[in-house]
């Protein structure tokens, strides 16, 4: 980030938190979230708790481990993960209903291992070609992975690509999958590639073929600190986390 915008978003930062800053006593804001978000919101996090005083403790785990953890009565104040599941959670009374707020999308991406041939996939030619060459491709359980599988269905090579698919557990990541050398290419959202040591990241999917994936943020039905919790909400809208969501390859919604 560069130091003018950095301290830009510092800035205003401190003028949205000084409300809080006055408070007699730190607020702690339990949160959980989809590991798709854990660089953007660890960041986010740590800037909200200095300006404010308050305190953010996190946990990450994929998307369908959030709402399982939440379905089961997690008790928290915030939740990060895709609107689909917060309407899901909310139409069971997980969430507190209008709540959600969205914050950001992410489009999908590829990579290989650090130093290895780059392949062209700036086509859906070229892209197609990579796949097929490859020995072995790192597809996810979450969003980016349903959704390669539904493109490889449009170019005619899904069950080549199922063939020799190679998926990480849940809640971990492909780019780790790729760095290890288990996987020889790799497809995943570009925020959860871009932090991986080990890899070449090759750009986005052609536009033809990407996608937006959206990330939201919604209120736990047991939140006990709402004020604070809205607080952060605002926060993570605001235009000071703009520059913090870009670096991580995001878009703000």
């Amino acid at each position: 980030m560069k130091r003018a915008t950095k301290l830009s978003a510092i800035a205003g930062l401190t003028m949205l938190m000084a409300p809080l800053a006055t408070s007699a006593q730190a607020a702690e804001i339990i949160l959980t979230s989809s590991t798709a978000m854990r660089e953007v919101v660890e960041e986010l996090a740590a800037m909200f708790e200095r300006a404010s005083g308050n305190k953010v403790t996190m946990s990450f785990q994929s998307g369908v481990e959030t709402s399982a953890k939440i379905d089961a009565g997690f008790v928290g104040d915030l939740v990060v993960t895709t609107p689909a599941a917060i309407d899901t959670l909310t139409e069971a009374g997980k969430l507190v209903a209008g709540s959600r707020v969205n914050l950001v999308q992410s489009g999908v991406g590829v990579a290989v291992r650090a130093g290895a041939k780059h392949p062209d996939i700036s086509t859906t030619a070229g892209f197609r070609a990579a796949l097929l060459a490859a020995k072995s491709v790192g597809i996810s359980e979450g969003p980016s992975g349903v959704y390669l599988m539904t493109i490889m269905q449009r170019l005619g090579i899904a069950d080549q690509v199922k063939a020799k698919a190679v998926t990480p557990p849940l809640g971990q990541r492909v780019g780790n999958l790729i760095a290890r050398g288990e996987a020889e290419i790799g497809v995943q959202q570009v925020t959860e590639l871009l932090p991986i040591s080990g890899i070449d990241f090759l750009g986005p999917l052609p536009e033809e073929l990407q996608t937006k994936i959206g990330y939201a943020t919604a209120r736990l039905a047991t939140a006990k600190e709402p004020q604070a919790a809205a607080a952060f909400v605002q926060f993570l809208a605001s235009p000071a986390a703009v520059p913090v969501m870009k670096k991580m390859g995001l878009e703000p919604w």
